[in-house]
C-alpha cells in the first residue's frame, strides 16, 4: 500500500515506510493505563510522507533512516493529518 492509497479509520493490510525524522518521546495516561508514545515522518518510495505513531516499546526499535514494515495496521487523522500505526493488533517490523 502507498501513502496515496490511505484512507482515515479504516485498516491498512501492510505499508512499507522510512522513518525520516523521530520526535521526542511522550508519556501518557488515561483511565485504561499509562505509557509512551512517539510521533515520526515516514516516507514511501514515492517521497509522500505520513505521521507515524510509535508506541511503548516500539519507540526504541526504529530510529530515523530505517525501514520499517506495518501489517494489520490502523490510518486515523490527528489536527486534520492522516496518522498510521499497529493500532490494537498489528506489527511493526524494521526491515
Amino acid at each position: 500500500m502507498k501513502i496515496s492509497e490511505l484512507k482515515t479509520r479504516e485498516p491498512i493490510a501492510e505499508i512499507m515506510l522510512e522513518i525520516v525524522s523521530k520526535g521526542e518521546t511522550r508519556q501518557f495516561s488515561t483511565e485504561k493505563g499509562s505509557g509512551k508514545v512517539c510521533s515520526c515522518a515516514g516516507k514511501d518510495d514515492s517521497g509522500e510522507e505520513v505521521s507515524v505513531s510509535l508506541w511503548n516499546e516500539q519507540i526504541d526499535q526504529v530510529n530515523e533512516g530505517d525501514k520499517i514494515k506495518i501489517t494489520e495496521g490502523w490510518c486515523s487523522e490527528f489536527r486534520g493529518q492522516k496518522q498510521v500505526s499497529t493500532g490494537k493488533k498489528g506489527n511493526l517490523e524494521v526491515v
